[in-house]
């Protein structure tokens, strides 16, 4: 395998060659890392979009990536499905999600399986944005399964993240789980055309400003006609410029880092050898699991 060609054909756009990268990482081929070492990675807005079932995440990944590709801009979604039971594919497919766009030549769509992934996000889901990043692409969007509790893991992969709602989520805001308030940058108030929804954003609004200096801006929208999808952009970019220099740019990044050395860490777990060996002593009196994990830890 040549990684370094396969790098510069990346760079250059070819789209192939980023298929091609995106599969190599996600299945950790060996002498990806190469390849991974020779990305350029620029400060490209990360858009993480979550939310619970039914709230139109996809609809608004769709106007989002339209609004882009009208304005010039290369735009990569990354769909976070859930894993198939048997082969872990993803289950749900690129182009029916965006049936509108993927003709067009400045969009990239990649569904990546969960794999069980207990945050709703793919094993792989850092080296595929760093490939776009590499590839030129302006806007990188990445939708999650929302999948409760979990959905907050976004937050350590996204520069900015959107937390999709409807105003059926409840008249009172504490419907809605504290983590999800605190990792939300925006909150999106979709179909917004439907009774309570200026009384639901006012909620979220309030909410919003007891969290101090994590405030997160409100937006109202009808993902189906494209109402106030600029305004969301406009909040996305704005977001995304106070990050460039702030504290919590290099929180993130610093959490980035501690992900990639634990997948790293754990490349050679295997988890069928150690359910062998713990058959053999798991029985035994004083057998401590703790214990035997910190003499795992010592030998690896």
């Amino acid at each position: 395998m040549d990684w370094q060609s396969l790098s510069e054909k990346v760079k250059a756009g070819e789209t192939a060659a980023i298929a091609r990268a995106i599969s190599l990482v996600e299945n950790n081929l060996p002498g990806c890392q190469i390849l991974l070492e020779s990305l350029e990675l620029t400060q490209v807005p990360v858009v993480g979009i979550t939310g619970p079932p039914g709230a139109g995440k996809s609809s608004i990944v769709n106007e989002l990536a339209g609004f882009w590709l009208k304005n010039n801009l290369k735009v990569a979604v990354i769909a976070v499905d859930p894993s198939s039971p048997f082969n872990f594919g993803a289950l749900l497919g690129d182009r029916l999600r965006m049936a509108g766009h993927f003709t067009n030549p400045n969009l990239f769509i990649r569904s990546l399986s969960s794999r069980g992934s207990l945050g709703g996000l793919s094993s792989g889901i850092l080296e595929t944005i760093d490939i776009f990043k590499h590839a030129g692409f302006d806007r990188i969007i990445v939708e999650t399964v929302g999948v409760g509790q979990s959905e907050v893991e976004i937050a350590g992969v996204a520069d900015t993240t959107l937390v999709v709602t409807v105003p059926e989520s409840g008249d009172e805001v504490q419907t809605l789980k504290s983590g999800v308030m605190e990792i939300a940058d925006v909150f999106v108030v979709n179909k917004s055309d439907r009774e309570g929804a200026t009384r639901f954003a006012s909620h979220l609004r309030e909410r919003a400003r007891e969290n101090g200096e994590h405030e997160a801006q409100v937006i109202e929208t009808i993902a189906t006609t494209g109402k106030g999808i600029d305004t969301l952009s406009n909040a996305i970019s704005q977001h995304h410029q106070s990050m460039s220099n702030s504290t919590r740019r290099f929180t993130l990044l610093a959490e980035k880092l501690g992900r990639i050395i634990a997948k790293r860490r754990m490349a050679d777990y295997d988890a069928e050898k150690q359910a062998q060996i713990l058959q053999q002593i798991a029985n035994k009196p004083g057998f401590n699991l703790y214990v035997y994990a910190n003499q795992f830890s010592a030998k690896s």
